[in-house]
């Protein structure tokens, strides 16, 4: 699953409640340890991602009481057939899917009971039960005895009157109902409007847990099987799913005209790999290679979809070479969906985007846009080999399925445009991203025990910056030790090992060490006892050295010097260093001064060079640090002497980026000096550079006065949000008008909802947080994040905290 878009209900809405509630502690703390500071004083409320997690207990030692399923029954082969009701039933107004599932299963320990993952479904009854059971070998198969679901750990239990014999098989079949909700997760709907018109479309979000909201199966990723799905449809819809489709018929089903898709047997695969979509969508592809890219007609009319097609060939057959393997399938379809709770989702050959991780207009589109697609669709392509053809076995390894793909997202993007040098970003989007929250005492290892992962709630509280940045900054180290050519070697010799199965991380560990003993690679210690440093214990540390005496030492470094960390360490919190700068990476002095390291004075003197700085990467570190300071300052004597220090400090930038583009007129040419122009002017206005707002007020209102944009997409975001901030109603209710109206572009959408944020004026906020609970103003994809917006604004702090805390039961509930 793609980075920065997952969060589950209850850490997102958590996340707001932390990163709002922390006001107190701001003038002391870092952004982000705010956030997750909250979290851990909160801890007593619900868990969140930051808390180290524990065993649920359970309420017997009945096995449906259980929250893992036994392993006396394994899934060889399944047969469902699905048919959503893209139109609300008359009577109740609900959006339906009707199901059937034929489920043939191998017995390996002789037992009375069947357990199989089932949640809010319901069945039609065989002779007062809901399933009916059949012997496919020679041994008679026993009746049911009873069955019923069980809410609480989401099963369909069977028990029997007899015994299912070791090394027979068995076939379960069941009719059932679900709703299509709107819900984002399981089989659900998306809707969007296409000329005018309401559209409604299936689809799917299986990971973690949400199979089994589908039609009853084994769910869990060790659980793998063939899989022959069948899709029921309306006339003028196409149907979609993991396998290429064999034929397509005109059916009738109680005098109504459908369509029937019958798709080709999947590989062997996990049930959170699979999924199924049917729509009125057009698509453009390759039948060279496979490749195609489905969306809205409008949008794949406007050419939207044309650069992820370019791309996905190129960054294809990059990993193809990476991995020395090539792509274990016959298509690779990519699909953007109006309403979806991830970035992206690597659903094996049927691969979910947001419209914003997909498609890209040029006219709309920044580079930051542009980037985005290609290191997600990079991201996503990886788990095609890790992660999809080697599984994980449990989610309590999640880190190394998305730690890997965030790694090499980056080399795939790179390859595919080799002029950004996006390798260098991982530094940004990933280290530094992580350093805050992984110094914090209520942060938790990559690796888990396993009976410590065992509800779904605990299971989505995983997909955290931990498992992906941490995951991706230890993997890119490991890779940089090994070096790339051992790394690749042994990686490629796990694949070929694993394919089509399960792997654990120390399986990685056992291929990478073969591989560096082949290449005659001298280590210190084994490859096991150097990354379990890394692997099983939190944090990172300080390194002290003593340039007099050239010792080095080292301790657990926190942002808070006197928290209190309870998680116990394997290794006393004592890291591997035998590798030292890469370990250390690019440590700023912002977190030395916040652990009370160094002094305030010493930290803030390295920002003095600034005023000669020019490149991307430094502007955008010392950018995200002084977040910092403006949550330390932005209500004391001292932000306006803070303000022109920064003034001082952005002018030069502004004037060499106002020369570069003729008077502000055009953009660089260059990627990162693309960004570094973005900077230059958001620094610039934010500091209250009178040319740069006015500069901004000026493009913002000839768009009003002429209805016509002529602001570069690469500025939008911070030309939109600057002047919304330096303007009033008139200015809002302009952003706003235009977010309603626009139905076609989802990324031009996103820039205005984020810039309605910025508004200074208080009621402006308040109402706009009201508009977060109305799925026809704000999409509830997009509730989470427009409520996270408004909290990072000084002004909508305390609105935003209040506003959760008056609306906690139902943002909850929905």
């Amino acid at each position: 699953m793609g980075k920065g878009f997952f969060i589950s209900k209850t850490v997102g809405i958590l996340g707001i409640i932390a990163g709002v509630g922390a006001l107190a502690t701001i003038i002391a703390l870092s952004v982000v340890y705010s956030q997750e500071k909250g979290k851990n004083n909160n801890q007593n409320e619900e868990q969140t991602t930051s808390k180290p997690p524990t065993t649920t207990p359970i309420p017997s030692n009945k096995p449906w009481d259980k929250y893992r399923l036994p392993k006396n029954l394994v899934p060889e082969t399944y047969n469902v057939t699905l048919w959503p009701r893209l139109t609300p039933d008359p009577t109740t107004g609900l959006y339906t899917f009707l199901g059937s599932s034929v489920v043939d299963f191998e017995c390996v320990e002789d037992t009375d009971l069947i357990l199989i993952h089932s949640n809010k479904l319901n069945y039609t009854e065989f002779e007062n039960q809901l399933a009916r059971l059949m012997s496919v070998s020679s041994v008679e198969a026993p009746a049911i005895k009873s069955s019923w679901l069980q809410g609480v750990t989401q099963y369909l239990v069977l028990e029997l009157d007899g015994t299912l014999k070791k090394g027979h098989k068995y076939r379960l079949y069941t009719e059932f109902i679900g709703e299509l909700a709107d819900d984002l997760g399981g089989f659900y709907r998306s809707e969007y409007m296409e000329d005018g018109e309401k559209r409604v479309m299936a689809t799917t979000q299986m990971q973690p847990t949400d199979a089994r909201k589908s039609f009853p199966c084994f769910d869990e990723p060790a659980m793998k099987a063939y899989f022959f799905i069948t899709l029921i449809h309306d006339r003028g819809t196409t149907a979609l799913s993991n396998g290429k489709d064999i034929e397509t018929t005109e059916i009738n089903h109680d005098g109504q005209d459908l369509l029937k898709t019958v798709f080709e047997r999947t590989e062997k695969m996990s049930t959170y790999l699979l999924a199924f979509i049917v729509s009125d969508y057009d698509s453009i592809g390759n039948s060279i290679d496979g490749i195609r890219i489905f969306a809205r007609r409008s949008a794949i009319a406007a050419g939207q979809g044309q650069y992820a097609l370019n791309k996905t060939g190129p960054i294809l057959k990059f990993f193809e070479q990476y991995y020395n393997a090539t792509y274990p399938l016959p298509k690779s379809d990519q699909i953007a969906i109006p309403d979806f709770n991830a970035g992206a989702m690597e659903n094996w050959g049927l691969i979910t985007y947001r419209e914003t991780a997909l498609l890209y207009d040029e006219a709309f589109s920044s580079n930051s846009n542009k980037e985005k697609i290609a290191t997600i669709i990079a991201h996503e392509l990886a788990h095609m080999w890790f992660g999809n053809l080697v599984t994980l076995r449990w989610w309590n390894d999640l880190w190394l399925n998305e730690g890997f793909a965030s790694y090499v997202e980056y080399l795939g993007a790179n390859n595919a445009e080799p002029e950004w040098n996006v390798t260098d970003l991982i530094v940004l989007g990933d280290i530094h991203r992580v350093f805050a929250i992984d110094a914090l005492a209520s942060s938790h290892p990559l690796s888990s025990k396993e009976e410590d992962i065992q509800t779904p709630a605990q299971i989505s509280e995983l997909f955290d910056a931990i498992s992906y940045s941490k995951g991706a900054s230890v993997l890119r180290m490991l890779s940089d030790f090994l070096t790339e050519d051992v790394f690749q070697l042994g990686l490629r010799s796990y694949l070929s090992a694993f394919s089509f199965g399960n792997a654990v991380y120390t399986d990685l560990w056992y291929h990478l060490q073969k591989a560096a003993d082949s290449s005659k690679l001298e280590l210190p210690d084994t490859l096991d006892n150097i990354m379990n440093t890394w692997v099983l214990q939190m944090g990172f540390p300080v390194v002290t050295i003593n340039t007099g005496t050239g010792s080095v030492s080292q301790q657990h470094f926190l942002l808070d010097p006197e928290a209190v960390v309870t998680t116990p360490s394997p290794f006393k919190y004592l890291h591997c260093l035998f590798y030292l700068f890469l370990l250390i990476y690019q440590v700023n002095t912002i977190f030395f001064m916040q652990a009370k390291i160094i002094s305030t004075v010493q930290a803030l003197n390295t920002t003095k060079y600034l005023s000669n700085e020019r490149d991307y990467i430094p502007w955008k570190a010392a950018l995200n640090n002084l977040d910092f300071f403006y949550l330390m300052f932005d209500r004391s004597e001292v932000y306006g002497p803070m303000q022109d220090y920064l003034v001082k400090k952005v002018s030069p930038l502004f004037e060499y980026y106002k020369q570069m583009t003729d008077n502000s007129s055009k953009v660089p040419d260059g990627h990162m000096d693309q960004y570094n122009q973005v900077n230059a002017i958001s620094l610039a206005c934010r500091t209250g550079l009178e040319e740069c707002q006015n500069l901004v007020m000026t493009w913002f209102q000839e768009w009003m006065d002429t209805d016509t944009n002529r602001i570069h997409p690469n500025l939008r975001s911070t030309v939109y949000c600057n002047a919304i901030a330096a303007g009033g109603k008139k200015e809002w209710d302009f952003a706003w008008s235009q977010f309603i109206k626009n139905d076609s572009t989802a990324i031009e959408s996103d820039k205005l909802r984020y810039a309605l944020s910025c508004t200074k004026q208080p009621w402006l906020l308040n109402r706009y947080l009201e508009y977060t609970l109305d799925p026809d103003m704000i999409r509830k994809q997009d509730a989470t994040a427009t409520i996270v917006d408004i909290a990072s604004n000084v002004v909508g702090q305390s609105l935003a905290w209040d506003f959760v805390r008056a609306r906690w039961s139902y943002i909850f509930s929905q």
